[in-house]
């Protein structure tokens, strides 16, 4: 088997000529013996491979390639360490905990870092939901914290942490949202906003019914979504507000946030916009009105 991926991997050094897809398939649960030969391809081709990996297993969920993201996790080229970690985002292996956490705090890259903060946060949901071993959940917890406190880094880094440890739902946790949300960073207390969404705690449902009427586009979006997040009846008008909002980005998170939080009268302004003349707005409401129905029927679309 090793001899015939040689074989598949010369072929595909040659960088003068396309790619198939018919050879990268064969990339498909290789061992990591295999992988291991990935990397005595040149830089330029390594890339066009990896992204094009990349969108197969978007596109295929059958096809897995994670032995060569695994492997490019510690490639030289921040491109290539980047984009294995997209290429990893389903992944829930406890083993990459350590990996991604050593990426936040020591790459050289800030795109990997904020990549790498964002992928952890896969893990702290896995951990708030208990299907995650106590070592694992404390070096989650311990990088993301450390990271969102830390002034040397960037406020892209921090921002991503912010929101990848916002589902652990502890006092730390908290007060860390909390503390952004007051600060004068305007970047950062959008981030807050989505952190309280994804926190799912009601205590932040009055800081969220009041940024629905804030006139910064940014927040009054977040603020939204949050909204549906969190699922509470008592933001019910104030997202009817919202979707005659100017903006359309405002008006779609409005809407799908009525899809989350449910009940009639949601129900009866989403059916109104069904035959809405922009064609945007007119399938948002239906899919709102189909998470509505699912949410409040389980079987609803069984036959």
């Amino acid at each position: 088997m090793l001899s015939s991926f040689k074989e598949i991997i010369t072929d595909m050094v040659e960088n003068s000529r396309p790619l198939l897809n018919s050879e990268l398939i064969c990339l498909s649960n290789i061992s990591p013996e295999e992988s291991e030969l990935f990397t005595t391809i040149q830089l330029k081709r390594r890339r066009e491979i990896i992204y094009r990996l990349v969108e197969l297993s978007k596109d295929n969920i059958e096809l897995n390639f994670d032995k060569i993201f695994k492997r490019c996790l510690s490639d030289e080229d921040a491109c290539l360490r980047n984009k294995a970690i997209e290429g990893l985002w389903e992944n829930e292996e406890a083993s990459l905990v350590n990996p991604l956490a050593n990426l936040l705090e020591n790459d050289s890259s800030e795109k990997v870092q904020a990549a790498a903060a964002t992928a952890l946060g896969i893990f702290a949901l896995l951990a708030e939901y208990n299907k995650l071993r106590s070592c694992y959940i404390s070096r989650v917890y311990q990088v993301l914290l450390t990271t969102v406190d830390d002034k040397k880094k960037s406020i892209n880094i921090r921002r991503c942490t912010l929101e990848a440890i916002a589902p652990l739902n502890c006092p730390e946790v908290q007060n860390v949202i909390k503390e952004t949300y007051k600060g004068q960073n305007s970047k950062l207390r959008i981030s807050s906003i989505r952190a309280m969404g994804k926190n799912c705690d009601q205590l932040w449902l009055p800081i969220l019914l009041k940024e629905l009427s804030s006139t910064d586009v940014k927040i009054r979006y977040e603020a939204a979504w949050a909204c549906g997040e969190l699922g509470e009846d008592k933001a019910v008008p104030k997202l009817i507000n919202l979707t005659y909002d100017s903006d359309i980005s405002v008006q779609l998170a409005a809407i799908h946030a009525l899809g989350k939080t449910g009940g009639n009268i949601a129900k009866e302004y989403l059916e109104q916009y069904l035959n809405y003349p922009s064609e945007t707005i007119s399938m948002a409401a239906e899919q709102a009105l189909q998470e509505l129905e699912a949410w409040g029927d389980p079987f609803s679309f069984q036959s």
